[in-house]
């Protein structure tokens, strides 16, 4: 790739503002101002640029290619009147604090997922900073907040984004997404931030009307492909790496969680996400580059100079989907790929179930052996923003299992060798759903909205309508009541996931190094880690006896002890000798740490 020949968009530059946007088949680019308008001279490559006096911080422009009606700068770095607004110049210094700020390395990370939108009634990035302190306390090393890309309306989980650059203006825009990350590494916690660099919204995106910035070659789940390996696509690229070079550089995030890298469709011999990772790399060498991916493919977390595209880390959805089915028997759509317990001892030994074995949900073979990658390459959740949103009610977990299942669920995610993942919320048991949420303003985008959520669902049990996205009441429904957190329950449960949290840093050092998982009939899994730590989890309802393997062990962690709510403690002996037998209540999880060490 070539860079382009200067920063795009708006750059102040002494006393006025220098603009620059790609527009090839443009004759003549203007940007237009309130009272001004003024010609960019061409430059290689279709790119068009030029330096306007006396225009400042906050100043609204429009850019008209060949005289037509003024479109906002793809490249803008704000949009403070929505994303059907003009463009406005921004000031990028900021009064940093966080100089000695070290974010914490991959094997350290506990990520927090949380949507800044429903995460506080306010909504906003600021509203976000007051709990950050207790996050910390919790254990949570990281916050991944999901897209901020200005999106159209106030309301949308982000990955309707279109402007890459433009930080959402309802969330508190740039200057407040600096704020959180200001204050969150103030308060210990690195920020990772989600982008979607594989399709556009389609409400209010101008890139098409610039350039050849979609491709009508490939498509996406979510309309047209954007242009990585066609005619043009070089500017392409840089457009996109620009933008997450900007989000390292200019607002100090840590990395980032690049949505749905299997819908990239790029078939040039140096591919778009390759090259993505090296760039942002090379401008911040801590920052943590994480993919979504459905293909189970040890690709993705390959180093470069391995074959692979060198993302530090995945998502991978198998053990959620294992221990989904395990604890609530569901086998519709891809849940029918599961059989529960078995799968879920698959998952803990090696992060994918499906590695080369026949899919029956997508009728034909997925995915390959990762087991030359380190465990902490691998991103497991028990519940996430996918799993919880794209049921057609939006249930969390507590809203479908028992307490002892949720303390499970926990216990099998936290206490695994991966890097693990939570959903806002989770840690006290959040009863709110997560819904899809939209708010746009054309009314047949609205009702194909609706009709689409309603289409998504055919593959599932799921027989009443979902909640209409675009109503005000879905997205309020979706937002989090802290005040629960602070009830028995509710507080018990947050108390252990602390201590699940407290107990994974003492487990795993700095060396980590894959479990051995056993299934013991349908319902009971022995996770062997470290060699010195066995965790049981019996996922059936019913009581269950097994064997110790190994010993002799004592109790580090019992999910039934009365002070996380349980239902009383499993066992009455301090230390358990080799070989014993052990009678589990169902839906319980016991760690066990030999005694020897």
């Amino acid at each position: 790739m070539t860079a382009p020949p200067g920063p795009l968009g708006a750059t102040l530059n002494g006393d006025g503002t220098r603009f620059r946007v790609w527009a090839p088949s443009a004759g003549r680019v203007e940007v237009v101002l309130a009272d001004l308008r003024a010609t960019l001279a061409p430059e290689e490559r279709g790119y068009h640029a030029g330096d306007v006096a006396s225009v400042g911080s906050g100043t609204r422009y429009r850019f008209s290619l060949d005289g037509a009606a003024p479109l906002p700068d793809p490249a803008s770095r704000h949009q403070p009147d929505g994303v059907h607004g003009p463009s406005a110049v921004l000031d990028t210094s900021f009064d940093w604090t966080d100089g000695s700020w070290r974010p914490p390395p991959l094997r350290d990370l506990v990520l927090y997922e949380l949507h800044v939108g429903t995460f506080t009634r306010t909504g906003t990035f600021d509203a976000v900073v007051p709990h950050l302190a207790g996050l910390r306390e919790l254990g949570v090393t990281a916050v991944e907040l999901m897209p901020v890309a200005a999106f159209p309306g106030t309301r949308n989980w982000g990955y309707d984004g279109v402007f890459p650059f433009a930080v959402q203006q309802s969330y508190g825009g740039p200057d407040g997404l600096r704020r959180l990350v200001d204050a969150a590494h103030g308060a210990g916690i690195a920020v990772y931030l989600d982008v979607v660099y594989n399709h556009l919204g389609p409400d209010g995106s101008v890139l098409a009307r610039y350039g050849p910035y979609l491709t009508d070659r490939y498509r996406t789940p979510w309309g047209g492909a954007l242009n990585f390996d066609g005619p043009g696509s070089d500017e392409v690229r840089a457009f996109f790496i620009a933008s997450a070079v900007m989000f390292v550089r200019d607002f100090h995030v840590d990395g980032l969680r690049v949505d749905a890298v299997h819908a990239i469709a790029d078939r040039s011999a140096r591919p778009f996400l390759a090259e993505l990772v090296a760039t942002v790399r090379a401008a911040a060498p801590y920052a943590v580059m994480i993919a979504e991916s459905d293909l189970n493919d040890p690709r993705v977390i390959r180093p470069a100079e391995l074959g692979g595209l060198g993302f530090d880390a995945q998502w991978t959805n198998d053990l959620h989907h294992a221990l989904h089915v395990a604890l609530t028997a569901e086998r519709d759509g891809y849940y029918a790929d599961f059989a529960g317990a078995p799968d879920l001892a698959t998952a803990e030994s090696s992060g994918f179930v499906y590695a080369g074995r026949y899919s029956r949900f997508r009728r034909r073979s997925h995915g390959a052996p990762a087991d030359d990658r380190p465990p902490e390459q691998l991103v497991v959740a028990a519940q996430d923003h996918d799993q919880v949103g794209n049921r057609a009610h939006g249930e969390r977990l507590t809203a479908l299992v028992a307490p002892p299942a949720l303390r499970l669920a926990a216990a099998a995610t936290l206490l695994s060798p991966y890097t693990p993942l939570l959903f806002m919320g989770e840690e006290y048991a959040e009863t709110a759903p997560f819904l899809y949420f939209t708010d746009h303003a054309d009314p047949g985008l609205a009702t194909s909205v609706r009709e689409g959520r309603r289409a998504e669902f055919a593959a599932f049990a799921w027989l009443a309508a979902p909640p209409d996205p675009q109503d005000p009441e879905t997205f309020r429904r979706s937002t989090l009541d802290h005040d629960r957190a602070p009830r028995p329950h509710q507080a018990a449960m947050r108390a252990f996931y602390r201590e699940c949290l407290r107990l994974r840093k003492v487990l795993y050092g700095t060396e980590r190094r894959r479990p051995r998982a056993v299934a013991i009939g349908t319902t009971v899994i022995t996770v062997e880690a470290q060699g010195r730590h066995c965790l049981l989890l019996a996922t059936g309802a019913q009581s269950t006896s097994v064997a110790v393997p190994g010993g002799p062990w004592h109790v580090a962690l019992d999910a039934d002890d009365p002070q996380w709510d349980g239902r009383g403690p499993t066992l009455r002996e301090a230390v358990i000798p080799a070989g014993a037998l052990l009678e589990l209540r169902g839906h319980s999880a016991l760690l066990l740490v030999r005694e020897d060490r």
